[in-house]
């Protein structure tokens, strides 16, 4: 009953199918809100954050989205500014993803601040000495800009373009588009920047302090490189869950491809400077202060050794190589497999620079400080994720996420014995008609 307002030539699910899946992720966010309602009545209280823990799992999700929407930024600097013209059938849903994770985060942030009718002091009562004020305003410009540029996808709607106001609005919005990319990759640079530098500072954190170059940690550099270099993993990764879902290819493969391969050597290069950064950290700032490599892991199932194998081997290293290399690249599994560790792996960066730092024993006397998010804090940090899958069925559904859909999916016209036995039917009945004394239809 919604079919009029489908983008032209495409199929979608029954709206029974469509209401059901909504319903689900609907449920999912409802269990959010109520953890995040209990947590803006009773106050923090309702978390198992502590004098360790200021910073816990709501941060590590907050830098973790904000990483994996890089892919937005990224790839719309490179569509934009650089003009690599096959990025336009994948930068609409690029911005989609880029809209949701940013907005998730500001909802995450709005939930940590614990008063949310008091947010706008970070605007009014600016510390200009932190670098968190720098991420917020930062962050609130760029979701200004991602909102600025996911507008045009609305007013794209079948019904909505045709409106000849509407449609010349969209068609000039599109034309300028560069200056937001451009103005987006600006903004991003320095808040990714700065949530890496906040760690970076920390003196009495041996864990996460840097050295620096002039005043910014080597983190301040790597946190934005790596969310160039996985966001694109998180573009690709979740546009092959709405093909397997949707039952349809969406990008072809050569699109794809691409992004894998450009990807692919941002992680390369990343993890170069990452192992570079690690190594001089091993051997020259943590015994500067003290400590030896050994002294940041233990034998507890968190924090082992195994955690840095995998970030930067098993998560960096192998889905580097697998996206630089043109057989595995073209493989669909294996490539599948490297953009899954890539995802896999700046999230854990983002958990080892949140949660570890608080974890390690800075004092003699001290011990490893564990931690376990109580479940107000999951349902909140999981309702971001039924937010956008929401978001991201009602975009797919009513709006041209996807430019090359309708190429990859034509609808099938009726089978020509079908058409001919319908033409037949037809003469005979005319001729039945006129035999009983009935006039035969006029012909069109």
């Amino acid at each position: 009953m919604d079919s009029a307002l489908f983008p032209k030539g495409v199929q979608r699910c029954s709206m029974g199918k469509f209401f059901l899946g909504l319903s689900i992720a609907g449920a999912v966010l409802l269990w959010g809100v109520l953890g995040l309602f209990l947590c803006w009545i009773k106050g923090l209280n309702q978390t198992n954050m502590n004098d360790y823990y200021g910073f816990a799992i709501w941060i590590w999700a907050d830098l973790a989205v904000i990483a994996l929407g890089g892919g937005a930024f990224f790839t719309g600097l490179l569509r934009y500014i650089f003009g690599i013209d096959e990025l336009k059938n994948i930068i609409n849903f690029a911005v989609l993803i880029g809209f949701i994770c940013y907005s998730s985060a500001l909802l995450i942030l709005a939930i940590d601040v614990g008063q949310p009718l008091r947010s706008w002091f970070i605007f009014w009562h600016a510390n200009v000495h932190s670098m968190l004020t720098e991420v917020a305003f930062c962050l609130s410009c760029y979701f200004a800009v991602l909102t600025i540029e996911y507008i045009p996808l609305i007013l794209e709607n079948r019904q909505l373009d045709k409106v000849p106001f509407i449609h010349n609005l969209t068609h000039n919005m599109h034309h300028i588009m560069a200056v937001f990319a451009a103005t987006g990759a600006f903004l991003s640079f320095f808040h990714q920047g700065s949530l890496g530098g906040v760690p970076g500072v920390l003196f009495g954190r041996p864990f996460a302090f840097r050295e620096h170059i002039l005043v910014w940690p080597y983190s301040f550099f790597l946190f934005t490189w790596s969310a160039a270099a996985y966001g694109p993993c998180f573009t690709l990764f979740i546009t092959w869950i709405t093909e397997k879902i949707s039952g349809k290819q969406l990008v072809k493969d050569n699109v794809v491809q691409l992004l894998a391969k450009i990807s692919g050597w941002m992680i390369i290069t990343y993890i170069i400077a990452k192992i570079a950064d690690t190594v001089y950290w091993a051997m020259v700032t943590a015994p500067s202060k003290g400590f030896a490599l050994m002294d940041f892991y233990s034998n507890n199932a968190l924090y082992g050794i195994w955690i840095l194998f995998a970030e930067i081997v098993l998560c960096g290293v192998v889905p580097g190589l697998i996206l630089i290399s043109p057989k595995l690249r073209a493989n669909p599994t294996t490539r599948l497999i490297a953009i899954i560790l890539g995802v896999i792996g700046v999230s854990l960066n983002r958990w080892v620079l949140v949660l570890q730092v608080m974890a390690v024993p800075v004092m003699s006397f001290d011990t490893w400080a564990l931690y376990y998010p109580s479940w107000q804090e999951v349902a909140t940090t999981v309702l971001p994720v039924a937010y956008g899958v929401m978001m991201i069925m009602i975009s797919y559904r009513y709006l041209p996420i996807f430019p090359q859909e309708v190429e990859l999916n034509p609808i099938e016209p009726l089978p020509t014995e079908t058409v001919t036995e319908i033409e037949v039917d037809k003469e005979t009945a005319e001729e039945a008609m006129v035999s009983e004394g009935e006039p035969a239809p006029a012909q069109a």
